[in-house]
């Protein structure tokens, strides 16, 4: 949500351009995103300044961006407000003679990079805006990421590039230091009150998350991929602004193709949703492609979409219908998944770790063991939800568009984490939601799998193996790291074709042609 160049110790009289706050010598700067979802403001007592970029407030006119001069106490009380602000923030404070600090907020939904050069923090959103500050491959971060093990922590595949997690403070003084905040406290499944109303509780959480922010539903698209989670949002959005909610999805390929199509028809005719559906056709946008800007060379971080050309494509879609946020189901899944305590196959699950990858290098074997070193604390968010945000939200901002995940609000966690195993388990909420709105078994109790895993064999077979020979041929960053192992990856791709395709071994391909794309774009 904003762009920073931010030098300790120096000036800090900053003023506003009108697209930037610079500071008068002219050493630091904060770049906002601009954005009608999103506001900025700097205060100061004439010796501290912070600055704060945010997403705005239903109900509330936008903050004036001009630095306001208050006295020490006004400065103390607004600071402390800011950092309370119940949306997505990142807040900047400086002081002549001290280390600049730089704060995110714990409802995330961008990410925020950050880099140390000649004395100079640098930070973004879009990672690749600090290449230039790369300087080698994390064995540590590259092990979770090809096992498919990913980590929600500071460190990224790149050492030189850091990440400031939620509620977590960059402290920067000419070495840059990245504070973890104390861990989140989360609630226990309750037994329910005999009169306990959990479908209405559910929509009370949907209508709070929805009415946070000042959505103009003329400028908002709704994600509506046929599933549950997105589905469970967008019918209620549909009911709260009848005729007036454009919908958007992917359309999978492979066995769950025709059941997607009679799920989205199917909720589309019950509900009163808008006239305009937008979709792209994952059978025309294969991943791998070679339109693909992540195979044509361009800086894609290897944290945003392993899927990247069709959800560019459909991105670029929704803004070309003039649209100005997204609403999404990410965190759906995440708001009702079982404990290990409770179900033996999500202990198996977590207690799996796919370290026998042929292709893994030798230096990637033994980091995979420190996986869960160094990551961050407990949030109020799931880790895999943020790391989910984070992919998403580069691409839609490239796009002009502002992401919305009422999944990810306090009070739907707080409804999941408290909701006993049987409204959890098979997503019992969202089934239960969607039936109570009359819709059928198509929609409720779907038979076939809708998912990418036939999207992703197909591109693997027909785009992937040329890039795997060509890495072999021609050479990768990860193998010059031995992360890859060349002759084990040689002998994978031999068996491809004469071997049938396994989805938990094959598909992790992907994630190793992603990554070398990745680390050959930035080194």
């Amino acid at each position: 949500m904003l762009t920073i160049r931010l030098t300790p110790y120096t000036s800090t009289t900053w003023s506003w351009t009108a697209t930037t706050y610079i500071t008068d010598d002219q050493t630091s700067q904060v770049t906002p995103f601009s954005h009608p979802m999103l506001e900025h403001l700097a205060v100061t007592d004439s010796v501290r300044t912070f600055i704060t970029v945010r997403e705005r407030i239903a109900g509330r006119r936008p903050a004036a961006p001009d630095p306001r001069i208050v006295g020490s106490t006004a400065y103390d009380q607004a600071r402390s407000l800011a950092t309370q602000w119940p949306a997505d923030f990142v807040l900047v404070e400086t002081r002549p003679g001290h280390p600049v600090e730089v704060l995110a907020g714990a409802a995330r939904t961008t990410p925020l990079y950050l880099a140390e050069g000649n004395g100079v923090l640098h930070g973004s959103w879009d990672m690749a805006d600090l290449r230039p500050f790369v300087e080698g491959i994390s064995p540590r971060e590259a092990a979770r990421l090809l096992i498919y093990q990913p980590r929600y922590g500071t460190e990224t595949l790149f050492t030189g590039i850091r990440r400031l997690t939620e509620r977590a403070k960059a402290i920067f003084g000419g070495a840059l230091h990245l504070h973890y905040p104390e861990p989140a406290l989360h609630l226990r499944p309750r037994d329910l009150r005999p009169d306990g109303e959990v479908l209405a509780a559910l929509t009370q959480s949907i209508d709070a998350a929805l009415d946070l922010r000042p959505l103009d539903p003329a400028t908002t698209v709704f994600h509506l991929t046929g599933g549950f989670d997105s589905g469970t949002i967008a019918t209620r959005a549909a009911i709260r602004q009848p005729d007036q909610i454009t919908t958007a999805a992917l359309q999978v390929t492979g066995l769950g193709r025709a059941q997607q199509k009679r799920r989205r028809v199917q909720m589309r005719a019950a509900l009163p949703f808008g006239a305009t559906d937008l979709l792209v056709d994952c059978a025309d946008a294969p991943p791998l492609h070679p339109d693909c800007p992540r195979i044509r060379g361009e800086a894609i971080s290897p944290y945003e979409e392993p899927l990247f050309l069709p959800f560019h494509r459909l991105t670029g879609q929704i803004a070309d219908h003039g649209a100005q946020a997204v609403v999404t189901g990410l965190g759906g899944d995440e708001m009702v998944a079982l404990s290990p305590q409770e179900s033996e196959a999500v202990a198996a699950a977590n207690a799996h770790i796919t370290d026998k990858l042929p292709w893994l290098g030798p230096d990637a074997r033994p980091a995979v063991r420190y996986g869960d070193d160094g990551i961050a604390p407990p949030a109020i968010v799931n880790a895999i939800t943020l790391l989910s945000l984070e992919t998403a939200a580069p691409p839609l901002l490239r796009a002009g568009l502002w992401p919305i995940h009422p999944f990810t609000q306090p009070a739907m966690i707080s409804l999941g984490e408290q909701l006993p195993l049987h409204w959890r388990e098979f997503k019992n909420l969202q089934r239960r939601h969607m039936a109570a709105l009359g819709l059928g078994d198509d929609v409720c109790n779907p038979v076939e799998r809708e998912s990418f895993v036939w999207l992703v064999e197909s591109s693997l077979k027909t785009y992937g193996i040329p890039l795997l020979e060509q890495m072999l041929a021609d050479g990768s960053p990860l193998i010059e790291a031995h992360l890859i192992d060349p002759d084990g990856l040689k002998a994978t791709i031999a068996t491809i074709g004469t071997e049938p395709y396994d989805e938990e071994f094959h598909a992790k391909l992907l994630q190793v042609i992603d990554l070398h794309l990745a680390a050959t774009a930035y080194l």
